[in-house]
């Protein structure tokens, strides 16, 4: 099952990036989802990554949970390394600073209701599968 739903979340990403996203905004269980573009930490290449956001004022909320497992994802390393990255919501592209917090963040748990509310509850049941603190990434536009 797993296998499906990676492969789904796969196409989603392929459909949003080659209609320049004319679709797939909101197409994966009805969540607005953006595209993040990093840059590899070690190859330097860039990395496209579909993820369910929140908005909290002028700021994008995404969240590193790689559904609840041990490891976080890849592109959080990267964009602690270099925190200037791009998304792209929709058919903007938007130049944005990102930046990761954690539950010692006065500001942690505000945000993390945001992006809860917004997955239906799933990064709580993510955050339950996993030892470690899931981080919420703010996205500020330059």
């Amino acid at each position: 099952m797993a296998n499906l739903f990676t492969r789904v979340l796969r196409a989603h990403q392929w459909l949003y990036e080659k209609s320049g996203g004319v679709v797939g905004h909101r197409l994966l269980f009805g969540n607005p989802t953006l595209l993040l573009r990093t840059v590899g930490r070690k190859t330097g290449v860039e990395r496209t990554n579909a993820l369910t956001y929140a908005r909290d004022g002028k700021d994008y909320l995404v969240t590193a949970s790689n559904g609840g497992s041990p490891r976080p994802p890849g592109w959080l390393a990267n964009v602690k390394a270099k925190g200037d990255c791009e998304i792209q919501v929709g058919t903007t592209r938007i130049p944005v600073t990102a930046r990761a917090t954690y539950p010692e963040d006065p500001e942690y748990a505000r945000r993390w209701a945001l992006v809860d509310e917004v997955n239906k509850g799933r990064y709580t049941a993510y955050q339950k599968q996993t030892s470690r603190p899931i981080a919420v990434v703010v996205l500020s536009p330059r």
